[in-house]
């Protein structure tokens, strides 16, 4: 193909059908028929750029950690900031590439000696998703560290953007609506003792064990949390805790969590997650909202 020969002669990694079960957290999915791998945000810039004036339909992914890959692929182009994974300190705040992970930012901000990025460590997606969907647990969330993040604009413009200007709410900023493509973040904590800071961490990531499936793969909490509910109580009051289709199962450990137990496909997962809303709709008429992102045939489900 020659749009891959431009690609690499600008430097950026790039795969011909590469398996989209290797780049998400499931663990499913099927090819995507080009996949992009550019280790800078200049890169990447470029990379958009090149789709753009190819007219070449495109997606933007971190570590697929809230990710679910139709089983027949992607048709177009796939970039990822996997490559894009550098947390640097910068004059008292943190600097983060949009592919560095969450729970690499929480060790730096220790090692740094702030706090405020507790609730980070163990999540496991990237820096880029989690400010565009404004990501939290334990009582923290990234609006609550973020500083600024720098964006390329659907004009292929790159801005730098205050806390305020991405209307940042519970698992949500306007990012996604507005075009943006997150290539790096600027965040600070306030001073805190890095024994302290350790303590906490080490809290939290006790509670994951202990109540989260992190032996098997999934996305994390399958559905946003119901105003006045919690999504796993609905699920396990719907008698579905431990309920499968295929090799997909509610967790029985953590109902709010679908899980792949090794052979499911995205189709088990997806049928799973409709019995699931279905259920829950008819037995407490509460409508569960998937958290989780679409890439595919299996976006527009």
């Amino acid at each position: 193909m020659d749009i891959v020969k431009t690609f690499e002669k600008e430097g950026i990694a790039c795969h011909v059908h590469e398996p989209m079960r290797l780049h998400t957290s499931f663990k499913t999915g099927g090819p995507a028929e080009i996949f992009l791998l550019p280790d800078s945000a200049a890169k990447l810039a470029k990379a958009v750029e090149i789709c753009r004036v190819e007219n070449k339909k495109y997606y933007v992914i971190g570590k697929g950690s809230n990710l679910l890959v139709s089983d027949e692929g992607v048709r177009g182009i796939v970039i990822s900031t996997e490559a894009m994974n550098k947390v640097t300190e910068d004059n008292g705040c943190l600097s983060a590439d949009a592919g560095a992970g969450l729970t690499l930012l929480a060790i730096k901000a220790l090692e740094a000696g702030m706090g405020g990025f507790e609730f980070a460590y163990g999540i496991p997606g990237s820096v880029g998703g989690a400010v565009a969907m404004n990501a939290g647990a334990y009582g923290g969330e990234i609006k609550d560290i973020l500083k600024s993040v720098t964006v390329l604009d659907p004009g292929g413009n790159i801005l730098t953007l205050d806390p305020s200007e991405l209307d940042l709410s519970y698992r949500h900023s306007n990012i996604e609506e507005k075009g943006y493509i997150v290539l790096s973040a600027l965040f600070v904590g306030e001073k805190a003792y890095p024994a302290a800071v350790k303590q906490k961490m080490d809290e939290n990531m006790a509670a994951r064990k202990a109540k989260q499936p992190l032996e098997y793969p999934s996305a994390g909490s399958t559905f946003k949390r119901p105003e006045g509910h919690f999504a796993g109580r609905l699920i396990e009051d719907a008698g579905l805790k431990g309920f499968g289709v295929g090799g997909a199962q509610v967790s029985e450990k953590h109902a709010g969590f679908v899980i792949n137990k090794g052979s499911a496909t995205t189709s088990d997962i997806e049928k799973l997650i409709g019995i699931i809303k279905e259920k829950v709709y008819a037995n407490s008429r509460v409508e569960l909202e998937c958290e989780v992102k679409r890439l595919g045939s299996a976006e527009n489900k």
